[in-house]
């Protein structure tokens, strides 16, 4: 039986997880590191586009359950004699840590996207394993919510050759444990490593968990999801005079009115003085979401965004929440993209970057009691991030028209 036994049939997950990968030439491992795995694949050392690109045709074979590490082997020896490459390691272990680490890390992230249906996660070592990891014992039938922040740097694989794996668990399955809750984490040290000793761009410290190897500390799989969140665009929502008359852009004004403006709930006005993880938590909560794991929702025409505590963060992890002083309101945006009353997609001429942009855009709006003009509910989404508008006191009528431009993609029944 090949080293690589991480399952009996290839899965969809899997398989679509490593065909996302764009190829990526390399002169050492550290040169990729940790989560940029999600994006790449990469053959260390591999330093030419037909090279990895032939290693990356003899991987897929072995994901779609074609070949095992024997067959993996000829194929190693047929891409070396063609390519004359120079590889560090003898030929055995080289071609094994290939194939062994290409597995580990598409079946993790295969794994930790079917997994994410189960409120509960438990880890479990292999005792079939010659050289059991001392913390990798330990940590085997921890039980720990799904988003618990361990898992971020514990996911397994935590290292070469590392055979652990994860199964979710629901509360019956806890019962059946004798559990009545989860476990708590285990505490995380940190230590310090050595890596590329032997890089041409020499070597360079990392902080690592202890019992993870060095470039193991992350959860394959999670970092494509995070990668999709769309910024938040500096530029606010502007009105449609502008593009709606410019040459070329095909945007169209509608003949009748909004639907008329449901009761501004209760419930989604927060209180004020929370912090802004509080107000976030509140926003990606109906969705699925939390702070530490993100989602992918399905609008009521089908499309796809993902949402993430990154929508209210900048490049530095920053929270930029308060700065439109429209916290409270964000319950109101989530109703916004959740229940609309219109969908437009609006031609958008960008005067700085000279080209022409698409951009999708909910309307929502609620009537505010003592208002006579309903206050307004706007999330904006285009290739260059997003935007929002969350009006209260209410805006003024003929702005709330001039974001009417477009296509109408739907329109909320009354």
């Amino acid at each position: 039986m090949p080293f690589a036994a991480y399952g009996s049939l290839p899965f969809a997950e899997q398989a679509e997880f490593f065909r996302r990968k764009l190829n990526l030439p390399t002169d050492g491992w550290t040169d990729i590191y940790t989560s940029e795995h999600d994006w790449a694949f990469v053959v260390a050392g591999a330093n030419r586009d037909a090279i990895v690109a032939d290693f990356r045709a003899a991987v897929e074979k072995a994901i779609a359950g074609q070949s095992t590490l024997e067959d993996f082997r000829k194929d190693f020896d047929r891409i070396v004699a063609q390519h004359g490459w120079d590889y560090n390691g003898g030929r055995n272990w080289r071609s094994r840590v290939i194939y062994d680490t290409n597995l580990a890390t598409s079946y993790a992230a295969g794994r930790w996207q079917q997994l994410q249906a189960a409120p509960f996660w438990q880890y479990e070592h292999q005792d079939w394993v010659q050289h059991p990891r001392e913390l990798h014992v330990k940590w085997d039938g921890l039980v720990l919510e799904r988003d618990n922040q361990w898992w971020q740097t514990h996911f397994p694989p935590n290292g070469w050759g590392c055979q652990c794996k994860v199964r979710g668990l629901w509360p019956h399955d806890l019962q059946k444990l004798g559990k009545s809750g989860p476990d708590e984490a285990p505490t995380v040290n940190f230590l310090e490593r050595e890596i590329g000793q032997r890089s041409i761009n020499g070597p360079r410290i990392v902080r690592v968990p202890e019992g993870i190897d060095p470039g193991f500390e992350y959860a394959p799989g999670s970092a494509r999801l995070r990668g999709a969140i769309p910024p938040e665009r500096p530029t606010p929502i502007g009105g449609g005079p502008g593009s709606a008359v410019s040459l070329g852009l095909p945007n169209l004004r509608p003949a009748d009115p909004l639907p008329a403006p449901r009761a501004l709930p209760a419930s989604a006005v927060l209180p004020s003085g929370m912090s802004a993880e509080a107000y976030v938590g509140e926003f990606l909560g109906s969705f699925g979401a939390t702070l530490s794991e993100p989602a992918v929702v399905r609008d009521v025409i089908g499309e796809r965004l993902v949402v993430g505590k990154e929508l209210f963060q900048d490049a530095q992890g920053e929270w930029k929440v308060f700065k439109r002083g429209r916290e409270r309101y964000l319950p109101l945006l989530a109703q916004a993209l959740q229940a609309p009353d219109e969908i437009w997609a609006r031609v958008e001429w960008l005067h700085a970057a000279g080209r022409a942009a698409v951009r999708r855009r909910y309307v929502a709006r609620f009537s505010v009691d003592g208002q006579e003009t309903p206050g307004l509910v706007v999330f904006e989404l285009g290739a260059d991030g997003w935007a929002g508008i969350t009006a209260f006191p209410p805006a003024p009528g003929a702005y709330v028209e001039d974001l009417r431009v477009g296509v109408r993609l739907y329109r909320r029944e009354e």
